[in-house]
């Protein structure tokens, strides 16, 4: 169960007078109790003020609730008990003080046991058509997602599912490609397996909520975003969570000012009793990692890297625009970690690079499979894009029909194939931006990298943690080997 806020009643955090960025932003370090209209509801990021609202720099104060997004309480209040003032001044609410954002989360068993995974990914053979569904102990609160959209908002018609009006969209009108082999009958049945399910996601979705709850007493302008495979359509049963901080429009240092405002952030973390283990990693892009004891899923918070919000609907478009993508990633992703070669933090891919290698061969086939969405498309995925509008860039993106008729085995086997023999690792960079291979950049950034995969909007390398010639040589091997 999630209680009421730990901080309420304790001393205030002590603001730093070495960094005079934060005074730039707006910031409540001392404990403060808001009222209803200052409080945002618990909605998937498509849904509420991150991606249906004004941009963060011209908002005065918080959005009221919305109404297009009910709660059903078990014992509903009447509507005089909506007026009783929800600040206690810091004794127990009584029972007779209704507050409508005590929404308390309930306990998931485990969705899918390490051993069931490990061996799914060790022998595709091995994998069932049954699907773990996570059963819940009946919330006396939980949200009831409305389907109505804003009469702003144009019903989207391409192949990307709808986020609006569609809690977990990536489960809905998305037809699996039909099996012509052994090998892609288990493809398949992996895929089905393992997975990301709608459960999934609601766990996910409810702590982002709970936080950003949290997080907004410290920044009261703030948004929290869901971003990664969570929402790309990539995710499985097992997979991280990635949320993105934003505390204000423009950019912010990721060595000074990220770190400060995450110090602050794993301060608060350490008085939430639902949260375990919150750990401070000082990498180029600065992350919290942290653990929901309620639901289980590890969690990676970082501060401003918006890059990573858009290439989350650049990949969502590319998940849904052909059928065979999702299951030659999920498995690609399954046998590189069965594998050892995907893990950053041991010096071997990130799950991302391996996503954007996939892409890149997929488009550079003889007859692609999936297009060159930047190309084609180019005001859908503007990188000067504002924020709260980048969901809505790819509505309209119609689905593709590939003359390529190979079977997700053949691609499969494909793709290991092009990497081994194939793809030059020593003169070229994988680029699914351009959709081709292009010539190693020159800059400091690239030179002497062993794998060079190009981020698709700021243009940064993203398998840079490949840096031992030992861990390169490991993952060619893979390839080769197969």
């Amino acid at each position: 169960m999630y209680p009421n806020s730990s901080i309420l009643g304790r001393p205030p955090y002590k603001r730093g007078t070495s960094n005079d960025f934060l005074y730039q932003i707006p910031l409540n370090l001392a404990p403060a109790l808001f009222s209803q209209q200052q409080l945002i509801e618990s909605e998937y990021n498509s849904r509420n003020a991150n991606f249906h609202s004004v941009p963060l720099n011209v908002l005065s104060r918080f959005p009221s609730v919305s109404s297009s997004h009910d709660w059903n309480h078990v014992n509903h209040t009447s509507p005089q008990a909506a007026a009783v003032p929800t600040t206690s001044q810091g004794r127990k609410r009584r029972s007779d003080e209704h507050c409508p954002f005590d929404v308390k989360r309930q306990r998931f068993q485990s969705p899918l046991s390490q051993a069931a995974v490990a061996t799914a990914a060790s022998s595709l053979a091995a994998a069932t058509h049954s699907v773990v569904h996570l059963q819940s102990e009946g919330r006396s609160c939980a949200p009831a997602f409305s389907a109505a959209s804003s009469p702003q908002t144009p019903k989207p018609s391409g192949c990307v599912p709808p986020l609006r009006g569609s809690p977990y969209p990536e489960l809905i009108d998305s037809p699996i490609p039909a099996a012509k082999d052994k090998l892609s009958q288990q493809i398949l049945e992996l895929f089905q397996t393992c997975q990301q399910q709608s459960d999934d996601l609601e766990k996910k979705e409810l702590c982002r909520a709970e936080l950003q709850r949290e997080i907004q007493r410290l920044f009261p302008q703030s948004r929290v975003y869901l971003a990664g495979s969570s929402l790309n359509g990539f995710g499985s049963r097992s997979s991280d969570a990635d949320l993105c901080l934003v505390v204000q429009e423009g950019p912010v240092d990721q060595r000074t000012n990220a770190i400060y405002i995450l110090s602050l952030v794993q301060q608060l973390f350490y008085r939430l009793s639902y949260i375990e283990r919150p750990q401070l990693i000082r990498a180029k892009v600065p992350i919290l990692k942290f653990r929901d004891k309620v639901s289980g899923v590890e969690f990676d918070l970082n501060v401003n890297n918006v890059v990573g919000i858009r290439n989350t609907f650049l990949l969502r478009t590319y998940a849904f625009i052909e059928n065979r993508v999702r299951p030659l990633i999920l498995v690609v992703k399954k046998w590189a970690r069965h594998h050892g070669i995907n893990d950053a933090s041991r010096g071997t891919l990130s799950s991302y690079s391996l996503v954007l290698m996939v892409l890149h061969y997929l488009q550079t086939l003889p007859e692609p499979v999936i297009p060159c969405l930047q190309k084609e498309y180019p005001e859908c995925f503007n990188s000067a894009m504002q924020l709260h509008l980048v969901h809505e860039g790819p509505r309209n993106v119609p689905q593709y029909h590939s003359k390529n008729r190979s079977t997700i085995g053949d691609l499969l086997l494909g793709f290991l194939k092009y990497y081994a023999t194939v793809f030059n690792w020593d003169k070229c960079m994988i680029s699914v931006r351009e959709a081709k291979a292009l010539p190693k950049p020159g800059s400091n950034e690239w030179k002497n990298k062993f794998i060079c995969v190009e981020e698709p909007f700021d243009g940064s390398n993203t398998a840079r943690a490949v840096h031992e010639k030992m861990k390169f040589d490991a993952i060619k091997t893979e390839f080769m080997e197969v």
